[in-house]
């Protein structure tokens, strides 16, 4: 028997995603269609003997949330549960904080995944991996190849070439320590929770003390990866199941573009029915394109690649939509041209007008490489270039050109075109 522990953080986190988290928990945000934790609950679903999902964070419930996990209950035939931490524990110190719930049922071993990470999910392939380790009771976490100046932002990790096993963690090095990353993917047994009452019983020690090793953080807060993985690589406790398949972060609002479409792509080998296609009387399609059954789109449009239409969306005649996510709600008017965008919850975009960002996509010429999460601006102060983002109820007017800017919610622009500029 398995359980499933997604962690998705709580509200002080998930700023790089404003205006969009602003409107919604950064969880439930659409990520291809679906809320970014649908997808990493869908593949737990697959897991054999999968016996609960375990939602963990400092959120506070409410009835969005709970229509969501009621709604995976009865699609998934699996109980999903979210468990709210009294104030931020930390990757590991939530899990310790609810132990007790995890370990109800008597699990063999759980997944944990933290929430802002997209890809594949080779959960199962995990699974097989451990029941092939010499030790029964040692740990998995799922790594990637990235680029030798990329891997320095993520947890680096040296392994045995033969046995797999994890020699050296590394969070966020400050030199090249390698270029195998941790993908935010784990499976423990239950014997990681002694590891954590050790970190714990430390910390308790060094308060009373008065000497913590971090004074900064609360006795309860612990890291997963530098207070736990880092301590025990090289014991004979931890493996690492290297993955080729895609990857990514969902840290920022332009990462969530690519995001959509490495999870679209991944529909035509899943979901082919998630996919759009091109049929006498509808719009034209260019490659993966994902629209709400109840989206309204004119037949002379143009759609795609890498498009999300969400429910209740109105398209007009004309208009030309490539790289974006389009929230429920919006109207796209005639002849409206929306590139590298996220145009939000109950938009509208007037005639002619044209929405469109900086694309922030990985090099297509290296195969390990990842999306930069660079920060909202230069060294200079001024806006890095990155995808247009509207929030919610933002109406422009016709004939007018949004280029790379960010708009907060429920703001009406005038006929003017902006450039460069985050809009209060």
């Amino acid at each position: 028997m398995l359980k499933a522990v997604i962690l998705i953080g709580g509200p002080q986190k998930g700023t790089r995603f404003r205006p969009l988290s602003l409107e919604v928990p950064k969880p439930l945000f659409p990520v291809a269609g679906f809320p970014m934790i649908y997808h990493h609950i869908e593949a737990c679903s697959k897991v054999a003997e999968m016996k609960e999902i375990l939602l963990i964070g400092f959120y506070q419930p409410n009835e969005r949330f709970n229509t969501f996990l009621n709604s995976m209950t009865q699609q998934f035939k699996i109980p999903v549960k979210y468990l709210q931490e009294y104030t931020a524990l930390g990757t590991a110190g939530g899990l310790y904080h609810f132990r007790d719930r995890i370990a109800s049922g008597n699990p063999d071993m759980f997944i944990v995944m933290n929430a802002d990470v997209c890809c594949d999910f080779p959960l199962q392939e995990m699974i097989h991996f451990h029941s092939n380790l010499p030790n029964q009771s040692g740990f998995i976490i799922l790594g990637t190849e990235a680029t030798r100046v990329q891997a320095m932002s993520y947890g680096c990790l040296v392994k045995d070439k033969e046995t797999h096993e994890v020699l050296h963690y590394v969070e966020k090095p400050e030199t090249f320590v390698s270029s195998i990353i941790n993908c935010g993917v784990y499976l423990f047994t239950m014997d990681i929770f002694k590891i954590i009452a050790d970190v714990h019983q430390q910390h308790q020690e060094e308060m009373i003390s008065d000497s913590p090793s971090n004074s900064d953080l609360s006795i309860d807060v612990i890291r997963l990866e530098q207070d736990i993985l880092a301590p025990i690589a090289s014991k004979k406790q931890l493996y690492v199941y290297k993955t080729n398949q895609f990857w990514t972060q969902i840290k920022t609002a332009g990462s969530a573009i690519y995001a959509s479409s490495r999870y679209l792509e991944h529909y035509h080998q899943t979901h082919p029915d998630y996919l759009a296609q091109n049929k006498e009387g509808g719009p034209t399609i260019i490659g993966s394109v994902h629209i709400h059954v109840t989206a309204n789109i004119d037949p002379t449009a143009v759609l795609g690649p890498n498009v999300t239409i969400g429910m209740g969306v109105m398209v007009g005649p004309g208009v030309r939509i490539r790289e974006a996510i389009v929230l429920d709600g919006a109207t796209i008017q005639d002849h409206a041209c929306i590139l590298h965008s996220i145009i939000g919850w109950n938009c509208s975009i007037g005639v002619w007008s044209r929405v469109e960002g900086t694309p922030c996509h990985p090099n297509p010429n290296d195969e390990f490489a990842k999306i930069e999460s660079d920060g909202l601006f230069d060294e200079e102060g001024r806006l890095n270039p990155s995808i247009t983002i509207l929030g919610r109820s933002v109406s422009v007017p016709a004939e007018v050109i949004v280029l790379n800017s960010i708009v907060l919610p429920h703001k009406d622009l005038k006929g003017v075109s902006y450039h460069n500029q985050i809009i209060l």
